[in-house]
C-alpha cells in the first residue's frame, strides 16, 4: 500500500537555548565590535572573560590618564594597545555570565575614555572630542533601541563602523604622528555621516512599512459583511 508523503515536523525551539542565543547576539550587537575583531577573534578559541578583561583596561587607561603618562608621541599608543590586548580575545565569548551585561558598557566607557585622553594628550580641540564621543554614542543608542524593538541594525553597518578597534587604532596613531585633529576631524565627519544617514533611512522604511500594514488592515476593517461575501463569492467561482 502507498501511503501519502507526510511533512516532516518543524522541530519547536527550545525556549530557554532561543533566550539564550537572543541574548548572545544583543550584547555583540552592543559590543560594537569591527573587522578586526571579527576577524581575530575565530583565531582565539573561547578567549577571555569579558567582564574582568574590560574593566583592566578600563583601569589601566584611566591610571595612564590621571597619572599624567600620556604625553605626545609614540607613548600615546599604548592606551591602544592596552584595549586592543584586553578587550579584543573576549570577542569569542558566548557572554552568558551572570555580569556579562556588563561588557558592553565597561567597553564603550574605556573606549570613550581613551578617546579622551588620547585626545587631551594630543592637543585636540575639545568640542571635536566631545561630538565624536556624541557620534559614537548615538550609534550605541540606536543600536539598543532597534534590538529592544526586535529590528537588528545590518551587519555591514558595524563593519563600516570600524568598530571600537579600528576606531581607537586610527585615533591612536594619528596622535602618535601629531596629526591628530584633522585624523578626527575626517573620523567624526565620516561616522556622523554614516550613522545619520543609515539610521533615519532605515526608521523612514519601517515607518512607511508600518503605515501600509495600518492601511490594510483599517482597509480589512472598513469592508462591510456583504462586500466580502461578494469578494468570497466571486472568487469561489473564478475557481
Amino acid at each position: 500500500m502507498i501511503t501519502a508523503p507526510q511533512a516532516m515536523a518543524t522541530p519547536t525551539p527550545d525556549p530557554d537555548e532561543e533566550r539564550r542565543r537572543i541574548q548572545t547576539a544583543r550584547l555583540l550587537a552592543y559590543r560594537d565590535d569591527g573587522p578586526l575583531t571579527h576577524m581575530v577573534a575565530p583565531r582565539l578559541g573561547r578567549g577571555l572573560p569579558p567582564v574582568p578583561a574590560t574593566l583592566a583596561a578600563l583601569l589601566t587607561v584611566t591610571a595612564l590618564a590621571v597619572t599624567g603618562l600620556l604625553q605626545p608621541g609614540p607613548i600615546l599608543l599604548v592606551p591602544v594597545a592596552i584595549c586592543l590586548l584586553l578587550i579584543l580575545p573576549t570577542a569569542p565569548s558566548d557572554h552568558l555570565g551572570r555580569f556579562d551585561w556588563l561588557t558592553p558598557p565597561l567597553l564603550r566607557g574605556t573606549e570613550f575614555l581613551a578617546i579622551i585622553a588620547i585626545g587631551l594628550a594630543a592637543d585636540a580641540p575639545k568640542w571635536l572630542l566631545f561630538v565624536l564621543v556624541y557620534v559614537v554614542g548615538y550609534h550605541t543608542y540606536d543600536t539598543v533601541y532597534r534590538t529592544r524593538q526586535s529590528i537588528w541594525p545590518p551587519a555591514w553597518v558595524f563593519h563600516a563602523g570600524l568598530g571600537w578597534e579600528v576606531r581607537l587604532l586610527i585615533i591612536g596613531v594619528g596622535a602618535a604622528l601629531g596629526i591628530v585633529t584633522p585624523v578626527l576631524a575626517v573620523l567624526t565627519a565620516y561616522l556622523f555621516v554614516l550613522f545619520a544617514v543609515e539610521s533615519v533611512t532605515s526608521w523612514v522604511r519601517l515607518d512607511k512599512a508600518s503605515a501600509q500594514a495600518g492601511a490594510d488592515a483599517e482597509q480589512d476593517l472598513e469592508a462591510s459583511p456583504e462586500d466580502a461575501m461578494e469578494q468570497a463569492t466571486g472568487e469561489a467561482e473564478k475557481g
